[in-house]
């Protein structure tokens, strides 16, 4: 159990380091969500495009020889999405 604590303008609680480590809150982002009985505090998921990438590139290499830098430019290039919706 915790109270809160006046942080300068603001507020804010102090979580044990063990459901810090249980919840997977650790060195993450974190989302808040308000809720009808609450607040939820959970990590933000990063999205696999985040990592795109990083994952093409570690394709590629493991088939060196066969690198084609067009190709990759061709993955990375989302200019075409930035009026999509996810």
């Amino acid at each position: 159990m915790t109270t809160l604590t006046k942080i300068g303008n603001s507020q804010g609680i102090r979580i044990p380091k063990p459901l810090i480590q249980q919840a997977h809150l650790e060195n993450v982002s974190l989302e808040l969500e308000v809720l009808e009985n609450g607040l939820l505090i959970k990590p933000v998921n990063k999205t696999s495009r985040d990592t795109w990438e990083e994952n093409i590139e570690k394709v590629m290499l493991k088939n060196e020889g066969l690198q084609d830098e067009a190709i990759l430019e061709d993955f990375l290039n989302d200019n075409d999405l930035e009026d999509f919706e996810w």
